[in-house]
């Protein structure tokens, strides 16, 4: 008798089960090493050979995301990304498991997607389309180490496309709790305070096959405790950017403008500009080279960096890639700026120039 009524039971769930609606789940990542060689690191002059723990050209992840539809055009939808460091195969973004992303939340043919969780910010993903370095370890990112890790916890966040145009916006409730370097080490919702450690950003975007442009907004407040000289709710770190891009045939032409006003009580600088032109060209479907120049530059102040980059990569397969890549970065006044956005540390002295040279390949699966 207990034996026919659990194999009943174990039916009716199987048989409810068949008659559910699906969930749609895919298993994705990437992985991108390099070895690189740094000159001219501090103190000594001296030169630095290492793997870079966080990127080549793409960061290594690995993550799962899925989608159900629920009837009538709406569908539940989530990520669970994480981050980790080819060379030791440790976890980034302060070693969280799920670090790069972890959201949940409702898309709509007709009004978008709406999020729950740990996201990007909108100044990150307004760079996507236009972007040809993007996180590459000789990039923009070396200028504004913000670009490639622009991302809130606890965030609510709206997103929608209609043709060519497309706009979100996102609001966290505490920006980042993983102490720093990895995160902000802000206190995240607080009690006590409203706008601690709050964060905000927003995005609107227009591309086509020819040609595209993107405007974005980034807020962050700070909050006791918080890293990056933002102690205090009133002060904040906020960010406006401008790009556009167009191909032409073989070309891929880019340019961007960064308008930065940082409160910090550490910051060289309170206002800065970071501008940057690049280009690719393809020689072959499998061969293509790419620069990009790019200069931060503190208003009213000798604080100034130049950074050229170059890369060249060759596809050995849709999913696989070999490459090289260099740059070489010139600093005045008391930058110290590395060439290099790969891995913490190898910085050059103060006004002081460095090469960087890379070797490397990935995989995405």
């Amino acid at each position: 008798m207990k034996k026919t009524l659990i194999a009943s039971v174990l039916a009716a769930a199987g048989a409810a089960q068949a008659q559910a609606p699906a969930t749609n789940v895919q298993l994705y990542g990437l992985i991108d090493v390099a070895v690189e060689r740094l000159n001219h690191v501090a103190p000594t002059g001296g030169s630095l050979t290492r793997m870079p723990n966080i990127t080549g050209t793409l960061p290594s992840r690995w993550g799962l995301r899925g989608s159900e539809d629920l009837g009538d055009g709406l569908r539940a939808v989530f990520t669970l990304e994480s981050g980790f460091s080819p060379d030791t195969g440790g976890l980034n973004q302060g070693g969280r498991l799920f670090g790069r992303q972890a959201y949940v939340g409702l898309a709509s043919n007709s009004w978008g997607q709406l999020t729950f969780g740990r996201q990007y910010s909108f100044y990150y993903l307004s760079m996507l389309d236009a972007g040809i370095f993007g996180p590459n370890i000789y990039g923009v990112g070396s200028l504004d180490p913000y670009i490639p890790q622009a991302r809130f916890d606890n965030a609510i966040a709206w997103q929608g496309r209609w043709g060519a145009f497309s706009a979100g916006a996102n609001y966290s409730l505490g920006r980042d709790v993983a102490a720093a370097p990895a995160g902000a080490a802000c206190g995240g919702e607080s009690a006590t305070d409203a706008q601690a450690c709050r964060a905000a950003s927003a995005m609107l975007k227009y591309d086509t096959a020819a040609w595209g442009a993107a405007f974005a907004w980034d807020r962050q407040r700070g909050g006791a405790g918080a890293a990056a000289g933002l102690g205090a709710s009133d002060l904040s770190d906020e960010r406006l950017f401008l790009t556009a891009y167009a191909k032409l045939g073989a070309w891929k032409v880019g340019a961007g403008w960064i308008r930065r006003d940082n409160e910090s009580t550490t910051a060289v600088g309170r206002r800065s500009n970071l501008g940057y032109v690049e280009a690719a060209y393809a020689i072959t479907p499998a061969l293509s080279l790419e620069a990009q120049i790019a200069k931060l530059d503190y208003r009213g102040q000798p604080e100034q960096a130049t950074l050229l980059s170059l890369r060249g990569t060759y596809a050995l397969s849709k999913r696989t890639a070999a490459y090289v890549t260099a740059g070489r970065i010139d600093n005045d006044g008391r930058l110290n700026l590395s060439a290099s956005g790969g891995s913490p540390g190898g910085n050059p002295a103060a006004g002081g120039s460095q090469t960087g040279l890379a070797v490397g390949m990935r995989h995405a699966f």
